[in-house]
């Protein structure tokens, strides 16, 4: 039988190891990330609309652009919150946020197999801002699903030193993403 200091050693080591974030769930994570980017792009630029009228669901980009606001607002509010130390309200607003992404990616997806991509029309100057705010929000957005879905899981899971060291960089770039999603909806639909 072991001494009791040997067991309290291993149980300091199981705990020290237990509070480590477990490579698997990492890899996990940007597995599916990945996979669902790919499933994006697929989406965007290969699979042929099933209503290339616009006759059906014509609503979705005007709800899109409403869900980026409701998660901009959302994430907005939880890193208020946070900053005055509230952790409960905190925490209710970042889910609300992952709630309206979440839904934002379910009807971006109906709405990409429904109608495809919406072209802009704009000219001059507005073409390459608008080309450049489009690319930089695609770029982050595929940056920002596995790094929020990593912070998500440090908090579930209690690892709450790795999580703030995560938000630091996932806040600003879910931000972005969300009201530049907002911004090339505007824009699309101002120069149609």
């Amino acid at each position: 039988m072991n001494p009791p200091s040997a067991r309290i050693d291993s149980a300091a080591a199981f705990r020290a190891n237990d509070a480590r974030t477990p490579l698997s769930a990492v890899v996990g994570i940007v597995g599916v990330s990945a996979a669902a980017s790919l499933f994006l792009c697929w989406l965007v630029f290969y699979h042929a609309p099933t209503d290339a009228l616009g006759a059906h669901l014509s609503f979705l980009p005007a709800v899109n652009a409403a869900l980026n606001a409701l998660a901009a607002a959302a994430l907005v509010a939880g890193y208020r919150h946070i900053r005055a130390g509230r952790i409960l309200p905190h925490r209710t607003a970042m889910f609300t946020a992952f709630v309206f992404s979440s839904v934002f990616l379910v009807t971006y997806i109906v709405n990409h197999a429904l109608h495809g991509d919406m072209r802009f029309h704009g000219q001059g100057a507005i073409r390459p801002a608008y080309f450049a705010l489009l690319i930089s929000h695609i770029g982050l957005s595929v940056i920002a699903l596995p790094m929020i879905l990593i912070t998500f899981f440090l908090s579930l899971t209690g690892r709450f030193p790795a999580h703030r060291r995560l938000a630091r960089f996932t806040f600003p770039v879910w931000l972005y993403v969300s009201v530049t999603g907002v911004v090339v909806y505007a824009m699309l639909a101002a120069w149609r």
